[in-house]
């Protein structure tokens, strides 16, 4: 799930976690890390001297390493919510941190990583998918020494994420599991959404090309109608604000919560997104691999067929699609309850052979 502060539950859970919240059966204690990456290279042939990678491992490095990757607007704390981390890494779970070593970045632009907030702002480089995945890949070579991933896994952006690593790091892992994601060039309402969101930001006056001395207004109210608009589920809302009193409450809750922390920053990952496209290639892709979406992804609709079109590309590549209902809350229903597809994820990575 992209995680976009619709209230301040996130700030709460991360004060639990810090205090050492139970996942799942026992306490698992996140240990955080950093790396410097020097004389990282953007894909605009801009470069920075240093850009540190922010992290958290859970487990020890002598398990099998795993890839978790966040969504926009995310960090590696937003991984760790009851309803993801807490439906994977307890003892007896799907990636049980008693077997493995969790890995989770910060992404580039994002958390406590190197971002335009950090003194650059508007004239920090402009960096894309592919650059943030290479940040990742240098992180988990250079700074942690590992060769070969037993699992590459991410959500929404971190899913797209994943599928790039697949296409540019192939050997390096046995398995991808991309969610709430497709492999195809960002377009239709998903890309639309996006722009408007951006192009009303820059247009509050407040902005000032990224200059900012305050943050502008409209930060809070464009993330609110962003994610309101392609978030939720069409049944989970009819549930939760089946009338207008309802449906008011739920709106003024959101404008109220905290807004996202900056807005160059923001504006930065989601810009990001823009040129992502690996369909050309997928047939490069050698790892096995399992795509979990949601029936009611607002953001990747499975009725335009695009999913089930890109995997005949995947030779080891098979769909898991969870079921609409009013307990699913369409693009957020990986992202925060990972209980939908957490046995399947189980059952299929047993049978996914180690190179």
């Amino acid at each position: 799930m992209t995680f976009t502060r619709f209230s301040a539950i996130t700030a709460a859970l991360a004060l639990a976690l810090a205090a050492g919240l139970a996942l799942a059966a026992e306490a698992i204690a996140p240990k955080d890390g950093a790396f410097v990456l020097k004389d990282f290279r953007f894909h605009t042939g801009e470069t920075l001297p240093e850009v540190r990678m922010a992290y958290k491992t859970i487990g020890e490095p002598t398990g099998e390493p795993v890839l978790i990757l966040h969504g926009t607007a995310g960090s590696a704390q937003t991984m760790l919510i009851p309803g993801f981390g807490g439906e994977l890494f307890g003892e007896g779970q799907p990636l049980d941190a008693k077997k493995y070593f969790i890995i989770i970045p910060d992404s580039l632009g994002a958390g406590k990583s190197t971002k335009p907030s950090d003194g650059l702002k508007a004239k920090f480089p402009q960096y894309n998918y592919d650059d943030m995945v290479d940040a990742q890949y240098r992180l988990v070579t250079e700074g942690l020494g590992i060769k070969h991933l037993r699992l590459v896994l991410g959500n929404s952006m971190g899913g797209m994420h994943t599928w790039i690593w697949g296409t540019r790091y192939p050997g390096m892992m046995d398995a991808l599991v991309p969610l709430a994601s497709q492999p195809t060039e960002m377009s239709s309402r998903n890309w639309m959404m996006r722009r408007l969101m951006i192009e009303t930001i820059k247009a509050d006056p407040d902005y000032k090309d990224g200059n900012y001395t305050t943050q502008p207004k409209m930060l809070r109210y464009a993330n609110v109608f962003y994610a309101t608009g392609t978030n939720g589920g069409d049944l989970a809302y009819q549930k939760l604000a089946p009338n207008r009193a309802a449906a008011d409450k739920m709106v003024e809750d959101r404008l109220a919560a905290p807004a996202p922390a900056d807005a160059n920053d923001f504006l930065y990952q989601w810009a990001a997104s823009g040129d992502y496209n690996p369909a050309p290639k997928l047939g490069a892709i050698t790892a096995h691999l399992l795509a979990i979406n949601s029936a009611d992804d607002e953001r990747n609709p499975p009725q335009t067929g695009l999913m089930v079109e890109a995997l005949k590309s995947v030779k080891n590549g098979k769909l898991h699609l969870i079921p609409a209902s009013a307990e699913t809350r369409g693009h957020g229903t990986t992202g925060g309850l990972a209980k939908t597809w957490a046995p399947a994820l189980k059952e299929w990575l047993a049978g996914v052979p180690k190179k």
